[in-house]
């Protein structure tokens, strides 16, 4: 067995209480949205793109450095990241008085860099993603910081299992539930306290083509590397799975979809024609998948989804959609 105890996630569940939104569950019932749901299902979408620092990211971070040991608080933390965790740890780090540096990509949106840096983080920007996270790492052994790991850490996936404890008390008859997938911390804590309410329900994740190291660890049986990633959601880009979060993933999750960066686009303009919803293409993740290759999975079902981030300046949001 992977998955913690339930007992661990009402814990977890309960210390955010009050630190955390509780985010708002919206059935999709606009008639505009009919012609491309799948065909008499009824879809609710957790909001939790209106989340602490703009994703569930933050239920994780801040409790892992509510965790925290006085003399770590006192070295501070560090993270690698050039999304929503970067924001997360920024936003947990300055709630708990805790001094954060965060390394960035140079390519990471301009908005993403602002907002770490406006939360007190002191940011660096390195070339790539690699460069961020080898100097994490001599972060952590040169100035004792604390590594914040953006998915393969038990605070992670608790913090993650609050977010489905709360989509449970929303819509705990649901036939499937849709999560995005990046390295897995997400899914992991959503998918263990939903599969142990919801035994018989079928549990999705969802992954880009150019970013499946999910999808292929659970066709090989073992955490998977990628040689490479490619895709506009860079919020889900992991190039890799890891133990833990796979272990409990692989548990709990009946299978990972891929969805392409041109369905994604498709379901961000979705979101925003029907909703005015600007999401990152992570958000639209969920709502991609059940308009396609879930849609025959999902007729005349109950369906649950999550829309995971918010966090895209309106720049890059036109870049990605061409204009």
């Amino acid at each position: 067995m992977y998955s913690p105890p339930m007992d661990e996630f009402q814990a977890a569940h309960e210390a955010l209480r009050g630190r955390v939104v509780r985010t708002p569950s919206l059935l999709l019932a606009q008639d505009t949205l009919q012609a491309h749901l799948p065909p008499n299902a009824s879809v609710q979408a957790k909001l939790e793109l209106f989340q602490q620092a703009g994703s569930f990211k933050a239920r994780g971070a801040i409790l892992g450095i509510m965790g925290l040991s006085q003399e770590q608080r006192a070295a501070g933390v560090v993270a690698a990241s050039g999304g929503n965790h970067a924001m997360a740890v920024s936003w947990a780090a300055q709630a708990e008085g805790v001094d954060a540096s965060i390394i960035m990509p140079e390519t990471a949106d301009p908005l993403r860099i602002e907002s770490c840096s406006k939360l007190g983080a002191t940011v660096t920007l390195v070339p790539n993603i690699a460069a961020a996270f080898e100097l994490m790492q001599a972060l952590e052994s040169r100035e004792g910081r604390t590594i914040m790991h953006p998915f393969d850490a038990k605070h992670m996936t608790l913090g993650a299992g609050s977010c489905g404890l709360e989509m449970l008390e929303d819509v705990g008859d649901a036939d499937i539930y849709v999560i995005p997938v990046g390295g897995g911390g997400l899914i992991s804590g959503m998918s263990a306290v939903i599969r142990k309410a919801r035994p018989n329900a079928l549990i999705f994740g969802v992954e880009p083509e150019g970013a499946d190291s999910m999808a292929r660890s659970f066709e090989s049986g073992k955490p998977a590397k990628l040689a490479s990633v490619a895709t506009i959601a860079d919020s889900l880009g992991s190039p890799y799975a890891m133990a833990y979060s796979f272990g409990i993933t692989k548990e709990n999750v009946d299978a990972i979809i891929r969805v392409s960066d041109n369905a994604l686009r498709d379901a961000m303009r979705l979101y925003y024609r029907t909703l005015r919803l600007i999401a990152e293409p992570a958000c639209a993740a969920t709502l991609a998948a059940i308009c396609g290759p879930l849609r025959d999975k999902c007729k005349g079902k109950k369906v649950a989804i999550l829309a995971c981030g918010s966090n895209i300046s309106i720049e890059r949001y036109q870049e990605i959609l061409g204009g």
